[in-house]
């Protein structure tokens, strides 16, 4: 729920920045206490119900309006080296990514999940706090008060429902290996720390490949871009992490998947500039392709369900309990590169 709802409600909230551009300063100050409440309730949950309320619904809630305004800022900051921009912010999560696992891991068993999210949440306080008053749009509040209507034009263009299927093909498999990867190895005798390091490792990789790939879409034809962030990805999950016995072929997948799957995520800025011109489609366009890798986030869990067979052979294709669910993230993946490379080869008229 914590990632579920700023991903489907990206596209209300970027409905909302345009309309009320003046106030956008105003709402990250309002989406930032209430992601510190969510998380200081959840510390206090001893149900289910509570924990989704709280860690799950609210916090989602307070990030959702905490990242749109700046999503807009960067819009309007960055023209010609909107990708690098967007490259530089995605992969910005990477980095707690690498080091996170190790220090949640250490305060759980230390301490419980109680002090754990109170800690979390005092960071967040102390380290994004004192940033906030630097976030600002390029347009004083005067150019950007009058807004005219969202132009919808551009969901007619066969572009936009290439990258949309790209999108929704791409989420559907995308989070898997970030979930299951530490059950992975621990089904193959390998400890839960070892766990934690296969998600530093993707974490580090996903830093470098957002960072590249954004650079590379202000300069790269977008479509070969794509192609090598979803083509990649597959065959990386068909031959490594599906044959994977012990640490060394896992590290290699982590690596392959976190620097190639995630940088396809660098690359939505571009999309939009591909199906138009008119810069008031950039914000639109990216709202909703969020919302499409959106949709793998929220069936992730029921899909998994689905999946995930009983019992542990070391020598079948993914120690038999994570087959399907192999061969599903591999085959997401090759949809999305097909439905680009159909288009990108399609014969021109």
């Amino acid at each position: 729920m914590a990632s579920g709802v700023p991903y489907l409600g990206a596209p209300f909230m970027a409905l909302v920045v345009r309309r009320y551009q003046r106030y956008r300063r105003y709402m990250i100050w309002i989406g930032w206490p209430i992601c510190i409440i969510g998380l200081l309730a959840s510390s206090f949950a001893n149900t289910v119900p509570a924990l989704i309320v709280t860690q799950g619904i609210t916090y989602g809630f307070g990030f959702l309006i905490i990242y749109w305004p700046i999503v807009s800022f960067i819009n309007e900051w960055w023209i010609q080296r909107r990708g690098m921009a967007f490259g530089v912010i995605t992969c910005a999560a990477g980095f707690s990514g690498i080091v996170m696992p190790f220090i949640i891991e250490s305060l759980l068993d230390k301490y419980g999940y109680q002090i754990t999210l109170r800690a979390v949440a005092v960071g967040i306080a102390v380290l994004t706090g004192p940033l906030i008053p630097f976030l600002k749009g390029r347009l004083p509040p005067s150019q950007t008060s009058v807004v005219t209507r969202q132009n919808w034009s551009f969901t007619r263009s066969p572009l936009f429902w290439v990258y949309s299927t790209a999108n929704i093909a791409q989420g559907l498999g995308f989070f898997f290996p970030s979930i299951f990867l530490p059950s992975y190895a621990t089904s193959i005798g390998l400890s839960a720390r070892t766990g934690a390091l296969l998600l530093a490792l993707m974490s580090l990789a996903q830093v470098l490949g957002q960072f590249l790939f954004g650079v590379l879409s202000d300069k790269v034809n977008l479509n070969n871009l794509l192609l090598l962030s979803t083509v990649v990805p597959a065959i990386a999950t068909f031959t490594v992490w599906g044959l994977a016995r012990d640490i060394a072929p896992l590290i290699v997948f982590a690596l392959l998947f976190g620097f190639f799957a995630y940088g396809f995520n660098s690359l939505r800025a571009r999309m939009g500039t591909a199906i138009s011109d008119d810069p008031t489609v950039a914000l639109a366009t990216f709202s909703v392709y969020v919302v499409c890798q959106g949709f793998g986030n929220v069936l992730a869990g029921p899909i998994s369900a689905g999946l995930l067979t009983d019992g542990v052979r070391k020598d079948g294709y993914g120690v038999w309990r994570y087959k399907a669910m192999v061969l599903f993230t591999g085959g997401c993946m090759l949809i999305s590169a097909g439905s680009v490379g159909l288009w990108h080869w399609r014969p021109k008229r």
